[in-house]
């Protein structure tokens, strides 16, 4: 590990000028990915802003009904948190899927939106990698790569996107709070990070100077139906092979009323399936309509060598969480019980 320098931040402002003196700087939370990545040579940040002791620990309800998570609550308090558990389980199944006890102790909100690939050329020095080192290659693309993008990617990169809380906040429809010291804006979380195109070297849309103070749990889509399903290689703590995040209302016909889709470990980003929701918003929430609207979503795939088997598991496990939730049948404005 190289050495750094290191601002301890008492407030927004002074953690955003620290960022802005300091091109470069990373934020400091649990660290458990960024300081893993300093220690392989991946991340050489000349500045870290440690911003763990930032008034950004609590979630709090807002007069209209939604949730402000703050960036520095750590993943375990947020996936056991009352409401949460009550009105959002999809965010809750998906943090307890998405580490071991001891990790999520220690990750934050903030820090798992902004955790970095796992590809395995991103991680190796020796290889090339257009997101490490851009203009280099994609050594993914003809090398190892069973795990990596079918949707979204470029030949500047094919790496995934690795976190399983941001495919749920995705079809949530909640948004990430943005801050740099002056004026504030939130950002939509399925547009919060981005398709490699031809900067790969970018995943977020965050602006030099920004931070991270929060996320916004919406009241529309509190209390719906949700699930989170993942598939991984074993049941024990495991990056995704694919996974679903869904949030289902039907209506007294039986149609769709709501439905909020996205995939995980698919693409550079959490995926919102904006295709699919389409064909079903106002369809017969039956399997087959799952189903059609699905492969609808899904035909935009363009699977490599060795993950083809991807675009069916995807397939199949949205097709299996809707028609779960479809069956309940739960109302808005009602509680549920957790999958």
């Amino acid at each position: 590990m190289e050495p750094f320098g290191y601002v301890r931040a008492g407030t927004v402002r002074e953690a955003a000028e620290a960022l802005a003196e300091h091109p470069g700087a990373r934020c400091l939370g649990g660290g458990t990915n960024l300081v893993d990545l300093m220690k392989l040579g991946v991340e050489r940040p000349g500045v870290l802003v440690d911003v763990s002791r930032l008034p950004l620990d609590t979630v709090e309800e807002l007069p209209d009904g939604s949730l402000r998570v703050g960036a520095t609550v750590r993943n375990s308090d947020l996936a056991a948190h009352p409401l949460v558990r009550d009105r959002y389980p999809v965010l809750s199944q998906a943090l307890l899927a998405g580490a071991s006890g001891q990790l999520r102790n220690a990750a934050t909100t903030s820090g798992n939106l902004l955790q970095r690939t796992r590809c395995p050329h991103f991680q190796d020095l020796s290889k090339p990698c257009n997101k490490r080192t851009p203009g280099t290659g994609c050594a993914a693309r003809e090398g190892t790569h069973r795990d990596h993008a079918v949707l979204g990617h470029s030949e500047q990169c094919v790496a995934t996107h690795p976190s399983d809380m941001a495919v749920a906040l995705a079809a949530l429809d909640a948004r990430v709070e943005l801050d740099d010291g002056r004026t504030t804006r939130a950002v939509p979380a399925d547009r919060f990070h981005r398709l490699p195109g031809d900067q790969p070297e970018r995943d977020t849309e965050i602006r030099p100077g920004e931070l991270i103070t929060g996320v916004v749990l919406p009241a529309a889509t509190a209390s719906l139906p949700s699930a989170y399903r993942k598939a991984r290689d074993r049941a024990s703590y495991a990056f995704a092979l694919a996974s679903v995040a869904a949030v289902l209302s039907t209506a007294e016909d039986g149609t769709v009323a709501h439905v909020g889709l996205a995939f995980g470990a698919l693409a550079h980003k959490p995926w919102r399936a904006e295709r699919a929701e389409a064909a079903l918003r106002g369809a017969p929430a039956t399997e087959d309509a799952f189903a059609h609207a699905v492969e609808r979503e899904l035909r935009a795939a363009r699977p490599l060598r060795d993950n083809g088997y991807k675009v069916p598991l995807a397939r199949n496990l949205a097709v299996d969480v809707l028609t779960r939730l479809a069956a309940r049948r739960t109302r808005p404005g009602t509680t549920q019980e957790d999958s």
